[in-house]
C-alpha cells in the first residue's frame, strides 16, 4: 500500500492517494487533475474512486474533471443532494475495496449533514487510518455553522450538536494508534484554531483536542465549538453550490483566461467590461507602479482565499498582472475557488505597459522609523480581530481586511492621513490599494508590518494575550 499526502499551502488543503496492487484512490482532490494523473502514473496504476468528504465550501473540488479523464466512480457518504454528475451515495459502514486494501465509510454528520469520514484498513484488515474531512482537525474540529439553511431549521446550534455525537459515536471509539489525517491545517477559515501539523495519532488527538475531551457534555461542547466564530467568507456558499451542481472544465478556464493582451488591448477590455485588475506581483514591485485601478493580492501569501473573501462574486469577470511565467499559475489558483472569468492577462507584464508610456499609479508608503516620527498618526491595524486582541499599537483602530466593506466604512475624515499596517505588508497593501482604487488618496501602507513595530521598539503595545480563536 502507498498512502500520500498531497499538500497545497496556500489553501491549507489536503487531499491523498492511496495506492494497492494496481488500483488507486484519491480523497477530496482539488480542481487540477494533472498532479493525481501523474501521480497514479507513476505507480502504473488505475484511479478507481474519487472519495469526497463533503461539499467543500472553501475551494470547488477536482470531482468532476478527474473522473471524466479517468473513468472513476465519484463516492459521498449519505446525502440526499441532487448533483450535477454521477456519483455513488455510500451508506454508513459501506466498504470499498482498491487493490488489496479497504475503506469504510464513517457517516459523521455536523460540519454539514453529509459529512463522512473514510477508515482505511491495510493488506491483513488493520486499521491503520481515517480520513476525517473537515470532522476533525488537528487540534480542531470543524466549524459547524457553515451548512445552516441547507437544510430546513438546521442551525449551528443542531450542527454542533450532531457533530458531538458523530466524535463520541464514531470516532472516538476508535483505537489510539491510527493515523488521523484531515482535509486541512492552520490558516484554512473551516475550523477556528488548527495545529501546523498535518497528520496525528487518534490516540494523541484524544489527549490535546479539546473537542474529543470525554468531560465535555454536549451542552458544554456546543458552547465551545461556536465560541469565537466570526462570518464566514462570501464565496464559501457559491463553492458549495458549484461541487454540488457542476462547473466548467478546467481546461476551458484556462484556454480562456491564457489571451495575451497588449497594453493597448488590455486597457479596452478594461474600460469596456466590469473586470477587476488583479496585480499578482511582488508586494514590493507592486509599491513601484501599478496599472492604474488595480488591486493587489500577491500569488505569494494566501492569494485565492483573499480573492474569494474580497470578490464577492465568483461570476467576477478579472483582469490579470503577472510575471509572465506565473500567468498560468494564477488562472489555476482562481479557479481552485470558483473564479473561472478571467478575461486574459496584460502580455509582458507591468514592464510592457511602462514601456508602452502609459501612466501607472503608486501607493504612498511609509517606514516604520518614519511612521514613529509623524506626530499623532492615525494607526489603523488592518490584522484579524483575534491578532488585534492579542497584541496591537495602543491607541490603533481596527479595521480586519476580512470585512473590508464593513470596516472600511471607518475611513470617515478625507482630510486625515490614514496609516494601516498589518503584520508584515501583504494584507495592508491589499487593503491600500482597494481603497485607492475607489478613489480615495489619503491612505498610506506601512512597509514591515506589526513585525517591524514589534522589533524597532519605537511604538507602545498592548500586553500579549495569547488568542482563543485565529479566525
Amino acid at each position: 500500500m502507498k498512502l500520500e499526502q498531497i499538500y497545497t499551502g496556500c489553501l491549507a488543503e489536503a487531499a491523498y492517494y492511496i495506492e494497492s496492487n494496481g488500483e488507486a484512490a484519491i480523497i477530496d482532490p482539488l480542481r487540477e487533475s494533472t498532479p493525481y494523473l501523474e501521480r497514479a502514473a507513476k505507480d502504473n496504476a488505475k484511479i478507481k474512486y474519487i472519495f469526497e468528504t463533503h461539499f467543500h465550501a472553501d475551494f470547488v473540488s477536482g470531482h468532476i474533471d478527474l473522473a471524466a479523464k479517468t473513468g472513476a466512480d465519484i463516492v459521498y457518504g449519505p446525502t440526499e443532494m441532487e448533483t450535477g454528475f454521477k456519483k455513488i451515495v455510500a451508506e454508513n459502514g459501506q466498504i470499498f475495496k482498491i487493490g488489496d486494501i479497504t475503506l469504510e465509510v464513517l457517516h459523521t454528520p455536523g460540519h454539514t449533514m453529509e459529512s463522512s469520514c473514510y477508515l482505511l484498513r491495510d493488506e491483513s484488515g488493520k486499521e491503520v487510518g481515517i480520513f476525517t474531512g473537515d470532522t476533525l482537525f488537528i487540534g480542531d474540529v470543524g466549524r459547524p455553522d457553515l451548512a445552516q439553511k441547507v437544510v430546513k431549521d438546521l442551525t449551528q446550534e443542531k450542527l454542533a450538536g450532531y457533530l458531538y455525537d458523530s466524535l463520541r459515536n464514531k470516532i472516538m471509539p476508535l483505537n489510539d494508534d491510527i493515523i488521523v489525517y484531515p482535509a486541512h491545517g492552520k490558516g484554512s477559515a473551516c475550523g477556528k484554531n488548527m495545529s501546523s501539523e498535518t497528520t496525528d495519532t487518534l490516540g494523541n488527538q484524544k489527549k490535546t483536542n479539546y473537542a474529543l475531551n470525554p468531560e465535555l457534555t454536549k451542552e458544554q461542547f456546543i458552547k465551545e465549538v461556536l465560541t469565537g466564530l466570526m462570518p464566514p467568507p462570501a464565496y464559501f456558499p457559491q463553492n458549495v453550490m458549484l461541487n454540488i451542481k457542476g462547473y466548467e472544465s478546467l481546461d476551458d478556464v484556462l484556454d480562456k483566461g491564457m489571451k495575451a493582451l497588449s497594453p493597448k488591448e488590455f486597457e479596452l477590455v478594461a474600460n469596456e467590461t466590469s473586470a477587476v485588475i488583479i496585480d499578482t506581483r511582488d508586494k514590493d514591485r507592486f509599491r513601484e507602479g501599478f496599472v492604474p485601478n488595480s488591486i493587489f493580492i500577491g500569488i505569494d501569501g494566501s492569494f485565492a482565499t483573499w480573492v474569494g473573501t474580497l470578490l464577492p462574486d465568483v461570476k467576477q469577470e478579472i483582469l490579470i498582472v503577472a510575471e509572465p511565467e506565473r500567468v498560468e499559475e494564477v488562472i489555476t489558483r482562481l479557479a481552485r475557488v470558483g473564479y473561472d472569468n478571467t478575461l486574459g492577462y496584460l502580455k509582458g507584464g507591468f514592464e510592457a505597459w511602462k514601456m508602452d508610456g502609459r501612466e501607472y499609479d503608486v501607493v504612498e508608503s511609509v517606514s516604520v522609523e518614519e511612521l514613529s516620527k509623524i506626530e499623532d498618526a492615525t494607526i489603523v491595524d488592518i490584522r484579524k480581530k483575534s491578532e488585534y486582541g492579542a497584541e496591537h499599537v495602543v491607541g490603533a483602530m481596527n479595521a480586519p481586511l476580512d470585512y473590508f466593506n464593513e470596516t472600511m466604512k471607518q475611513f470617515t475624515d478625507n482630510d486625515k492621513k490614514y496609516y494601516l499596517h498589518c503584520a508584515s505588508g501583504y494584507r495592508s497593501l491589499i487593503y491600500a490599494s482597494i481603497l485607492q482604487s475607489r478613489g480615495y488618496r489619503n491612505m498610506v501602507d506601512v512597509k514591515g508590518g506589526f513585525k517591524d513595530m514589534q522589533e524597532s521598539g519605537l511604538f507602545e503595545l498592548t500586553d500579549y494575550v495569547c488568542p482563543s480563536t485565529l479566525l
